[in-house]
């Protein structure tokens, strides 16, 4: 172990003090994706979460997941990757493997998928302290690297607070805070609690690094969460993976940045894949799924591409994905921004949770929002905000019809 290696504030000064972070996501934040994510603003990745065992023992896995050109210092820094296990040997076996190409390894505690689940790693370790402990312990005195750890909170604060001392105790240099509960997923997600990551911000180390996970729709999100609870940087998932224009721009005023046209991430995607993808499996394997998240709110009102994309196959060449998909939807795209007059961005009122909902032209990148019994989030708040102005409405009428009961009451001669 070399004896100079960064500690956090050290590390964090070094890369830069990166705000605008991009999650580690299965599958999704390859090599390609971290590049596009940087040509918009991101200022520091994290690669997909890697099979500690998987890693360390299987040719074929370590090469579809990690390419000769993942972690080169001239396309794909700064760089941390994540690692997911509950064997501390299998852990440092993968983190000894990459460490020559990353600025740091992460200890994946959050996941609460059931593949997760299933294979006793991420949020499904956070009653097992020693072993999580144990685990970092061994990274932070056996790597050349730091070590971080990104984590999901627990329902009560004073247990998240220990919890997150003991992992700094065990030698992360960065806590990201992902503020759900483990049960928090698929539609039952919610709201991230910004308030129990401002109370470890309070509560910990003032020199702790700390990054915030959770509640990422728009630009401005970013530097709300920034200004409410203190962290030093800012990660999104989902925000960027159907948007990278979250990263861009500091709010929503200049829609080019904030909500690049689907056509124009598309084609610089495209024009990635074409320059990474013969050196980088994992880039190539995830572009399909890419396509189609770039591509989500545009293929609902065209969908004759939608057919083509889903027909696209494994085998399909990067021609066929220019001539059939890439090309057809710059097409259709120029034409419709040279006649709507209605390119514009309209926002909403403000929202309990401190943004508003903003209406977006289709062919603009745009937030995601997770359906929940086959509602969408905007639509909820929209319906909400229907069902108050109806109950209002209702009052009023009643209330209406009590005063002329009460005056037809008083003018009746006894």
């Amino acid at each position: 172990m070399t004896a100079t290696k960064l500690t956090g504030r050290e590390l964090f000064n070094k890369l830069g003090k990166p705000s605008k972070i991009l999650a580690p996501m299965v599958d999704h934040s390859e090599l390609a994706w971290r590049i596009l994510s940087r040509q918009h603003g991101c200022t520091l990745t994290y690669t997909p979460m890697l099979h500690a065992r998987l890693f360390a023992t299987s040719d074929k896995y370590r090469r579809d997941m990690w390419g000769p050109l993942d972690g080169d210092s001239k396309i794909d820094r700064p760089l941390v990757v994540q690692i997911c296990g509950n064997d501390p040997e299998y852990v440092l076996q993968t983190a000894l493997l990459v460490q020559d190409k990353c600025d740091a390894v992460d200890l994946n505690l959050g996941c609460p998928q059931g593949i997760a689940k299933k294979g006793h790693y991420g949020s499904f370790l956070m009653e097992e302290w020693d072993l999580i402990h144990k685990i970092i312990r061994t990274l932070h005195d056996k790597l050349d690297v730091p070590v971080t750890a990104k984590i999901r909170v627990f329902p009560e604060r004073q247990k998240t607070l220990d919890y997150a001392k003991m992992i700094l105790d065990a030698g992360a240099q960065f806590l990201t805070v992902h503020g759900r509960l483990r049960e928090q997923k698929g539609q039952k997600t919610g709201l991230a609690d910004w308030y129990i990551i401002k109370y470890l911000r309070d509560n910990l180390p003032a020199d702790t690094v700390m990054f915030a996970n959770g509640n990422v729709l728009y630009p401005e999100d970013i530097t709300r969460c920034l200004k409410e609870t203190g962290v030093d940087g800012v990660m999104s998932a989902e925000g960027n993976l159907y948007n990278p224009g979250v990263f861009a721009a500091e709010d929503s005023s200049d829609k080019d940045k904030a909500f690049p046209r689907v056509d124009v991430i598309l084609r610089e995607y495209y024009e990635i894949i074409k320059r990474v993808g013969p050196e980088s499996p994992a880039s190539r394997k995830t572009m399909k799924s890419h396509v189609f998240k770039i591509l989500r709110p545009f293929l609902s009102n065209h969908t004759d591409i939608r057919s083509i994309v889903a027909s696209m196959s494994g085998k399909a060449t990067l021609e066929e994905w220019d001539e059939k998909v890439i090309k057809p939807v710059e097409k259709i795209v120029n034409k419709l921004c040279s006649e709507e007059d209605d390119d514009i961005v309209v926002e909403g009122s403000l929202e309990s949770w401190g943004g508003s909902y903003k209406t977006v032209p289709y062919w603009r990148c745009q937030p995601y929002f997770r359906a929940v019994n086959g509602v969408t989030g905007d639509k909820r708040q929209q319906r909400k905000a229907e069902e108050t102005k109806q109950k209002d409405k209702e009052v009023e009428v009643e209330a209406t019809e009590s005063a002329a009961k009460r005056r037809k009451t008083v003018e009746t001669p006894s």
